[in-house]
């Protein structure tokens, strides 16, 4: 198998769009070409995440749209869903396909169009991540499935409720911090100074979380252009590289021994660290599925960064933050970022060669540069995750 680098990145501006699905997604895509330098007749196939286009635009199969879009056509364009965590599928996927030698050059991303829809449709659709046979004939929403494991996390560590929501404001402070001076977060300029009570006293949507212990509904897409590490040298001298990859699956939550320990999840960071020969220390800086703050949490805690329990009291302590022991969401997370769902793992692939390159917004780089990165995307309730650790330099 080969080596596989990052040549190229591209973002749209993250919130609310009156583009439709193909601009976006072209918007992103051409950024991450012309970013790699690379010519459109090199680019050998499409990776897009996408995972409600058709309840968006009634727009099924849009990655062959986009190739048309591009003029890319009639190379193979092939879509990717795993709810939240599509892009970040995709992209395991196009990094699968170069190491393969089948392609030189492709283009993987994501994009979506969840704030367009409104609340009350956009949570009606995201909830059919849920199991359907058992958990939506009962309502169960995404923030009612976090609002569980928030207070199984409570019982676990022996942590009051009251207490707990205390901890899990300071994600929500750390990450709208962050947001706020990141140009394409959807809370840009917003939100920055938040303080517990704030977090606290915000409207209640699911016992215990507040409004903001949640991310927004957004609209965006991000793309990056991927070859092999021999390609890569035509365009670059300096690439970043995908170093190891992960994915795993979990079932419907009845059948889940604990919430707030995930077999998907310790499953898959375990895979990604394994194939990129690296362990939880070498990593410098992390983009995880902040959907909820809970969930931030808890990912620390299955990836292997804090031990079980100690996550909460780490957050407040500082120990996720610029200058701490593992700088978690820079870029703003979901939280302070926005969560265009089908985009989502490519914007944090986005993030991290940003950081790698030295290029974040100032306030919110990593300094020195980072040799390591890895992000965790979350997919439906636990029932897809995938991660992807970012280097420097080959293994």
């Amino acid at each position: 198998m080969r080596d596989v680098a990052i040549i190229g990145i591209g973002h749209t501006k993250f919130g609310r769009a009156s583009n439709t699905l193909l601009e976006l997604f072209s918007e992103a895509a051409l950024q991450a070409i012309d970013d790699a330098g690379v010519d459109l007749k090199d680019i050998g196939a499409i990776f897009q995440g996408a995972a409600l286009p058709g309840f968006e635009e009634g727009q099924v199969t849009p990655p062959g749209f986009s190739a048309a879009e591009l003029n890319l056509s009639p190379i193979p364009a092939t879509r990717y869903e795993g709810a939240c965590a599509s892009a970040s599928i995709a992209i395991r996927e196009a990094a699968m396909w170069v190491a393969s030698g089948e392609y030189d050059v492709v283009l993987a991303g994501g994009v979506e169009k969840a704030l367009s829809m409104g609340t009350l449709y956009a949570t009606r659709t995201f909830a059919m991540a849920c199991h359907a046979p058992t958990e939506g004939p009962v309502g169960l929403t995404f923030p009612g499935v976090f609002a569980m494991a928030a207070r199984q996390y409570s019982k676990n560590y022996g942590i009051s409720i009251d207490k707990l929501r205390e901890k899990m404001a300071h994600v929500s402070i750390k990450n709208h911090r962050h947001g706020a001076l990141n140009p394409l977060a959807q809370f840009y300029n917003k939100l920055g100074d938040l303080k517990v009570e704030d977090v606290i006293n915000s409207r209640l949507v699911a016992d215990p979380l507040t409004l903001l212990d949640c991310c927004p509904f957004s609209d965006g897409a991000a793309a990056i252009v991927l070859c092999s590490a021999e390609e890569a040298r035509k365009y670059t001298d300096d690439p970043v590289y995908i170093l190891g990859t992960g994915q795993g699956s979990g079932g419907p939550l009845s059948k889940m021994e604990d919430l707030t320990k995930p077999v998907s999840r310790i499953s898959s960071a375990r895979m990604a660290f394994k194939r990129a020969g690296l362990v939880p220390s070498d990593i410098e800086v992390l983009e995880l599925h902040d959907c909820f703050t809970i969930a931030e949490l808890i990912a620390l805690e299955s990836m292997g960064f804090f031990g079980w329990g100690e996550a909460a009291d780490a957050t407040v302590e500082g120990l996720t933050d610029l200058g701490g022991k593992i700088p978690v969401n820079m870029s703003g997370g979901l939280i302070g970022k926005g969560h265009p769902i089908g985009a989502t793992g490519a914007s944090q692939v986005y993030w991290l060669v940003k950081q790698m390159r030295g290029e974040a917004p100032k306030g919110i780089q990593i300094n020195p540069v980072p040799e390591y990165g890895m992000t965790d995307t979350l997919g439906g309730d636990l029932g897809t995750l995938c991660h992807i650790i970012l280097g420097r330099t080959k293994k």
